[in-house]
């Protein structure tokens, strides 16, 4: 009896313990899944100013004069990428591929918009349909908006209007679009910042909880660079309208960049494009005074932005999300401004085919950098990755959230890029580790080829620099190895490999033109 009362106690013992451990597992289950349910989900700032060369800045360049001390903070405390990209454009308007890849998450020859394929080039691709139907109809609907939305996620966007993606752009909750190049707060980069500013506001006036993706977008430092009188003034610069005339010296104006050129040394088949013949303050001018005074507009344009981006990084410090908001800065692409003897967008050197990115987000570390071979065509998928979303299957870029989180240097090895907005075949790059290939080919034109090492020369010298800089006006007298390397034989064998692997990425791509000296397929 005792043994069995023993048995009973012990049995007794054994169920309080079950009960207590089962107990113990429902209570740690019940407060994980209320944890889980307060969780707050990331918050987005995607900020994206309209050209703007990564070398303004000094995190890339040191030498710059750009004062830009809020971005320089988020470089410091977040991410910076030292090989990130746009793909390209097939328009003059190189913002609106650009704009629609931003959206779309699709490659280039990809998107909603571009050129009809050519009977010739349907039977060299294999394609039996114009390039736009290589897109799915209803692309809109899977764009950033769309997804965010969908998601749970309260969209806003403010930025230029035009030369972008409207159908994508109307689908944000909240879009407040203008185009504001001027002079003054309501008609410069302020107004953006206040539109940001206004729906903040009315977020936590509303008590909105919500996870939000803020597209903030600016006009500038896109032409016409007029700057407020304050920020001119820290660049010598004036915003200048005289065509007759060239601005006056200004010991303050920004330095030449180092790669400078008073024309550039061929034809390369859009000579005649606005950018380059238009801008007001520059048109066909490319002399120091000209390029100079136009930098410290670029400039004065860019303080003004850094200057609204503060205010609005203090407003959601004060409204407690700052650290639960993700942080992009990039540009829809680069800028010439005299570099290479160029003034716009329509080309494929790295002052233009590069853009700035900086990432700042929770788990990155301060003051970090990776190569990334990340292109813009990428934002869609990251930005999914980063707030768990499932991407849409339309989708082609690359999250390189393993990259920010330390995982991986690149997301791809190769980096392919075009612009053909003039004369076809126009231009066509890649780039593959330290080495790029730039090919060029049009009727007024001809042919060109560039091979660069880009370790050894970063600012792409060719032969003209080095007669320019006999003049004294180059700040860096470039070395004699720093030249294009296309015709030296002693790079044959590296010129053929990249020939090839340009012509790989092309039919990868369904790029619908080729060069004539392309092996046919």
């Amino acid at each position: 009896m005792l043994y069995n009362n023993k048995n009973r106690f012990i049995c007794l013992l054994k169920g309080v313990e079950v009960f207590l451990v089962f107990g113990l597992v429902v209570v740690a289950a019940t407060l994980h899944a209320s944890a889980d349910a307060t969780i707050k989900r990331p918050n987005i700032l995607f900020i994206i100013v309209d050209d703007q060369s990564p070398f303004d800045f000094r995190f890339y360049n040191p030498k710059s004069t750009l004062k830009t001390p809020v971005i320089d903070r988020l470089a410091k405390e977040g991410m910076v990428f030292d090989a990130a990209y746009h793909m390209g454009s097939f328009s003059g308007a190189v913002c609106s591929p650009s704009r629609h890849m931003v959206m779309s998450g699709r490659t280039v020859w990809h998107l909603p918009i571009g050129p009809k394929a050519t009977k010739k080039n349907k039977a060299r691709n294999n394609q039996n349909d114009t390039f736009q139907k290589m897109c799915p109809p209803d692309i809109a609907q899977h764009t950033l908006p769309a997804v965010f939305n969908k998601a749970g996620y309260d969209t806003m966007r403010t930025c230029k209007r035009g030369n972008s993606y409207a159908g994508a752009n109307a689908l944000f909750t909240v879009c407040q679009d203008a185009t504001k190049r001027g002079g003054t707060d309501d008609t410069g980069s302020t107004w953006h910042a206040e539109q940001v500013l206004q729906y903040l506001e009315t977020r936590q006036n509303t008590q909105d909880r919500d996870p939000f993706l803020i597209y903030f977008g600016f006009s500038h430092p896109h032409d016409t660079r007029d700057g407020t009188p304050e920020y001119l003034s820290h660049y010598g610069a004036t915003n200048h309208r005289d065509k007759r005339v060239i601005p006056e010296k200004n010991k303050k104006h920004p330095p030449l960049p180092p790669n400078w050129l008073p024309m550039h040394p061929f034809d390369h088949g859009h000579m005649e494009v606005r950018d380059e013949v238009s801008v007001s303050g520059v048109w066909k001018n490319r002399d120091e005074q000209t390029i100079r005074n136009e930098l410290g507009r670029e400039f004065a344009c860019s303080e003004n932005i850094d200057s609204q981006i503060g205010r609005v990084l203090d407003r959601l410090s004060d409204m407690g999300e700052l650290e639960n908001t993700w942080i992009f800065y990039t540009a829809d692409h680069g800028i010439a401004i005299g570099r290479h003897g160029l003034q716009g967008k329509q080309n494929l050197y790295e002052h233009t085919w590069r853009v700035p990115l900086i990432v700042k987000g929770p788990g990155v570390v301060p003051g970090s950098r990776a190569i990334g071979n990340t292109y813009l065509t990428d934002t869609l998928a990251t930005l999914c990755d980063i707030c768990d979303i499932q991407s849409p299957a339309s989708n082609e870029g690359i999250s390189f959230l393993p990259i920010l989180q330390g995982h991986q240097k690149v997301v791809r090895d190769v980096l392919y890029g075009v612009y053909c907005g003039g004369q076809k075949p126009g231009m066509r790059s890649v780039r593959n580790g330290d080495w790029k290939l730039i090919k060029y080919e049009s009727p007024s034109g001809g042919l060109h080829t560039q091979l660069f090492n880009l370790k050894n020369n970063p600012h792409e010298f060719v032969d003209d620099h080095h007669i320019a800089s006999v003049s004294d006006l180059l700040p860096v007298v470039p070395q004699s190895s720093q030249r294009n390397l296309a015709d030296d034989l002693r790079y044959s064998d590296r010129r053929e490999a990249m020939e090839a692997l340009l012509l790989s990425e092309m039919e990868r791509l369904h790029d619908p033109y080729r060069f004539s000296d392309q092996k046919a397929e």
